[in-house]
């Protein structure tokens, strides 16, 4: 393959068949949930703390809704990245959400089903021929009560279109001064108020106008150690937590140096720092900017999956307890760089009611960093409660 030729054709043979995953081995333990609001950068007290949560709805520690693919051994991506794509890298590009009035406490099993389901070959400015292949996760409890589906969308692209495409005027850290630091501070506590603000209390869909703007939501200053806590919520990237699945990296078109023995089960039981993809394999890039240059990066950057937690946790946030995301699809522009910040925004386009009687708002959400790039764009439908007559 050259840098003007992507031959996809043998993702042909899996779309539309179930692939196998890898299932935890215990039931999810509240200090998971902790954890991964923790990565997430999610401080709703619903998700940590032992007595706030009891004075909830539910009386008890409860996930947030981004939860499941913290139980998936691909972090969603998997059956969005099937079949040999010859010398190849991947991205996220996107994911697209179905929620269930379904919750995840301690105590709990995930099961993931997964599907592959399309793909179409684009040119893009990055890296010319591109695959965008998409597949589907169905996230189910241990009763098999379906929690989200979700459909990933994962970004294949020449690995030599992909280095050739970085911007070495952006391979250092911006520097932030104390007091853009303290500044900064401020902006972050004040989404946090909202969150205490609202407390237990309902968001009455009677209230909120169209037009509106949610509070804005601050997070970082982004750097490896935050991409590696996050890395590490993911349950599957510690040692021992899964059955793990057989896979074949190089078979899949992966360069070498970015292939070897992530989640891999036999080497596991030989030497397993090197199944650890954030160290070496398919994701050390994120945590290793001369890896992250060969990728396409300029330097260190987060997660794919993390960006469409954080939206999803943004929004069900401000909708409260007694709120949910019932839908939503996000568009990856940029990634999440070490030293950035990111910035999240939205406004209420719509009231509706929905066919199932659900009193839902539609919201327009937008991610960007310091600069004003955008990161991510996103829709989405939340539901809320609607006042007793």
């Amino acid at each position: 393959m050259n840098a003007r030729t992507l031959d996809c054709s043998d993702i042909d043979q899996y779309l539309g068949k179930p692939l196998d995953f890898s299932p935890i081995r215990e039931p999810i333990a509240n200090n998971d949930i902790r954890r991964w609001v923790h990565a997430m950068h999610y401080p709703n007290l619903l998700h940590f703390d032992p007595a706030y949560s009891a004075a909830s709805r539910w009386g008890r520690l409860v996930a947030p809704q981004s939860f499941p693919i913290a139980a998936d051994d691909g972090h969603g991506a998997a059956p969005a990245c099937v079949g040999r794509i010859e010398n190849s890298h991947l991205l996220f590009g996107g994911d697209e959400w179905w929620f269930e009035d379904r919750r995840v406490f301690g105590g709990d099993m995930i099961f993931n089903e997964r599907i592959p389901f399309d793909y179409v070959v684009k040119e893009t400015k990055f890296a010319g021929p591109t695959c965008f292949q998409r597949g589907d996760n169905f996230y189910r409890n241990q009763d098999g009560e379906l929690l989200a589906k979700h459909r990933s969308t994962a970004i294949r692209y020449s690995a030599h279109a992909g280095g050739e495409s970085v911007n070495l005027d952006d391979a250092e850290d911006p520097e932030w001064s104390e007091e853009q630091i303290a500044a900064l501070e401020e902006r972050k506590l004040a989404w946090v108020q909202m969150l205490h603000a609202l407390g237990h209390k309902q968001r009455w869909w009677d209230d909120v106008k169209v037009g509106e703007q949610l509070p804005e939501r601050v997070f970082g200053v982004h750097s490896i150690a935050s991409f590696a806590t996050e890395w590490r919520a993911y349950l599957v990237n510690t040692w021992g937590t899964m059955n793990l699945r057989k896979q074949d990296l190089l078979a899949m078109g992966f360069t070498p140096e970015m292939a070897g023995f992530e989640n891999d089960p036999d080497m596991q039981l030989i030497n397993p720092s090197l199944t650890d993809g954030a160290y070496y394999g398919p994701s050390r890039g994120h945590l290793f900017p001369r890896f992250a240059r060969k990728i396409g990066m300029p330097r260190a950057y987060g997660y794919g999956a993390s960006m469409g937690a954080w939206v999803t946790d943004y929004l069900a946030g401000w909708a409260g307890e007694h709120g949910a995301v019932v839908h939503s699809v996000a568009n990856y522009r940029g990634p999440a760089l070490s030293g950035d910040i990111t910035i999240q925004t939205a406004e209420i386009v719509d009231k509706l009611v929905d066919d199932k009687g659900r009193h839902l708002v539609q919201i327009k959400h937008k991610m960007a960093n310091q600069k004003g790039a955008i990161m991510c764009t996103a829709t989405a439908e939340v539901r809320l409660p609607k006042k007793p007559a």
